[in-house]
């Protein structure tokens, strides 16, 4: 038999492979196989077809099977499942009940949504999940989008996020239902709470730590186990995957717990002459150095591109990744790159983290917009180790660039020697992440030592008050228009040193401004004058009022005199005059 590559699979690592393998190998024989009738389909971008008014599906195809057939001279089968494959005789055995023999065998047969256990919803029709174009031509032939009201979405990770948003464009009521106390919950709790607080404001009816117990299928009613109920037309469910790994873990494939093939940089499986890539596979994290699962589609296409090429004969490597995820919430956007303190702390690895808040912009330019920042790093060698990124605009190109520092090993102490693009419609002069860099050295040299905001509201909720002394410092003006942290004290920055006597020594003081830095001043002008436990709000007020923590409002009497509101009831409002 001369040289045939067989390859499993059409949606994204199929074709990418296969396309490799013949511009590798011209002469070889080249066979994919896909269970539908069609491959390369887009599915990254079917929760945004949701908010189309016409049908996407033709615009989700990317590249049809007869291209392959007529460019790269392959031998596409659609609507041809391979059920049984024999590594020992390189054969494999389709649903047509022939058996083909291959030289090289490429693994790239995705993932499937995973079905929780919810009483009655085998019983149910008007429910799908939204992972492939078969569950998309389910939810159109449904009529959801032009019949439902009201949509129920299970699971608020990265695809539950995009479905919720681009139903609420269309109109759609939704309701967001979340195992975890969290909705995004890959990401730490302050940057999760961000992304509630922003459904929240569109309207979405979340239901964070719940599951659904049962559906009735006749009264479309939704049972949730902490005994509430939602009555909705229609439930989208995304809750997780599973690899399709059936096939080779009977062959005896080593493999992760969730069944993800476990391949080496050239994605060899353990088993001779196979080899896996996407969403079936897993892949190396370059900061932990274990193996683990990364169902993206730009790690498909590049795994199946080095599987491709390696079983044409080449030499190609796919070292691995390490989580840069992002996603779009509504005008905002969130974005990770390496580990988030959650992860760190499940490996047990050390690490130190800066938080702040900074402009994506300079202020003079039209509509400027904050950034909230958070990076990790060894506490030895001050590596960086993550970084997480919530904003409005610029997001994408922060979290790219600090994703091209872990890639490289640079240290905190390197991002302010970074040569990044300036002009003012792009950044600051001094973009976020050479602040980034400023403010983790300093970090690092605890000079001052920061609280988050999550923190800080324990801190307030759970501990002595008494022992706390909170000190605004910004100016009056600043708090009538936003308002204070319930309990604080505003001594304006430049009028610090001439209220020094009122500051008790032996309280915990704790500093806040606007977003940081005026914060940090005043707790250096603290420290100099002898108060020894001072601590700053990191990312200061704009932080605070991010996750919706409580806020006591000002009022502006006559233009000068400013108001506490210290009480407010059935009755009116209650004012305290500031002293």
């Amino acid at each position: 038999m001369e040289k045939r590559i067989i390859i499993v699979g059409g949606l994204s690592a199929g074709p990418s492979a296969a396309a490799k393998a013949r511009r590798t190998d011209a002469n070889c024989e080249i066979l994919l196989f896909e269970k539908t009738d069609r491959i390369s389909t887009a599915t990254c971008g079917i929760p945004y077809a949701l908010s189309a008014k016409e049908n996407k599906l033709d615009q989700l195809s990317v590249v049809d099977a007869e291209l392959l057939r007529r460019r790269f001279n392959i031998e596409v089968y659609l609507n041809e499942t391979v059920i049984d494959i024999d590594t020992t005789i390189r054969e494999v055995i389709t649903s047509s009940g022939r058996k083909y023999q291959y030289t090289e065998l490429i693994f790239a047969t995705g993932a499937s949504a995973y079905t929780p256990p919810i009483e009655n919803i085998e019983n149910c029709n008007n429910w799908s999940h939204c992972k492939s174009i078969t569950d998309l031509k389910k939810i159109y032939d449904d009529k959801v989008l032009e019949n439902a009201e009201h949509i129920t979405v299970l699971g608020s990770g990265l695809i539950g996020i995009e479905i919720t948003e681009n139903l609420c464009k269309a109109g759609k009521k939704v309701s967001l239902i979340e195992l975890q106390d969290d909705v995004l919950p890959i990401w730490d709790t302050k940057f999760s709470k961000m992304t509630y607080n922003v459904l929240k404001e569109v309207g979405v009816d979340i239901r964070t730590g719940t599951i659904i117990s049962s559906i009735d299928p006749v009264k479309r009613e939704i049972q949730l186990n902490d005994g509430s109920k939602i009555n909705t037309d229609y439930l989208l469910v995304s809750v997780g995957l599973r690899p399709n790994t059936e096939l080779l873990l009977a062959e005896g494939a080593e493999h992760l717990k969730n069944g993800a093939l476990i391949v080496d940089e050239y994605m060899r499986t353990t088993l001779p002459h196979v080899y896996a890539a996407g969403d079936c596979a897993s892949i190396k994290n370059l900061i932990t150095n274990e193996y683990d699962y990364f169902p993206m589609g730009t790690h498909s296409n590049k795994g199946g591109r080095v599987a491709g090429a390696n079983a044409g004969g080449g030499n190609e490597v796919f070292k691995g990744a390490y989580n840069t995820t992002i996603v779009k919430i509504f005008d905002y956007t969130l974005a990770k790159t390496g580990m988030t303190a959650k992860m760190l702390k499940s490996k047990n690895i050390p690490f130190e983290s800066s938080f702040f808040v900074t402009s994506a912009t300079p202020t003079f330019y039209p509509n400027p917009t904050d950034l909230f920042i958070e990076i990790f790093y060894s506490p030895d060698s001050k590596t960086i180790l993550g970084a997480q990124i919530f904003g409005e605009k610029g997001v994408d190109k922060r979290i790219d660039v600090l994703s091209t520092c872990i890639y490289a090993k640079l240290k905190m102490d390197d991002l302010s020697q970074l040569d990044l693009a300036y002009a003012p419609p792009y950044s600051p002069a001094k973009d976020a992440v050479i602040t980034s860099g400023f403010i983790g050295t300093r970090d690092i040299a605890k000079s001052i030592e920061d609280i988050d905001p999550v923190n800080l509201k324990l801190t307030l909720e759970e501990l002595n008050t008494d022992n706390q002394f909170l000190i605004d410092v910004r100016n009056p003006d600043e708090l009538y228009k936003q308002g204070i942290i319930p309990g604080a004290i505003n001594y304006p920055l430049d009028d610090l040193r001439a209220r020094l006597d009122s500051i008790p020594k032996e309280k915990n003081i704790i500093v806040y401004c606007q977003k940081g830095l005026r914060g940090y001043v005043a707790a250096l002008i603290l420290k100099a004058y002898g108060f020894k436990s001072v601590k700053n709000l990191a990312g200061g007020f704009l932080s605070w009022k991010m996750l919706n923590s409580p806020i006591e409002a000002y009022l502006n009497d006559n233009g000068n005199d400013y108001k506490k509101i210290t009480q407010q009831d059935s009755n009116g409002l209650t004012i305290q005059k500031i002293e």
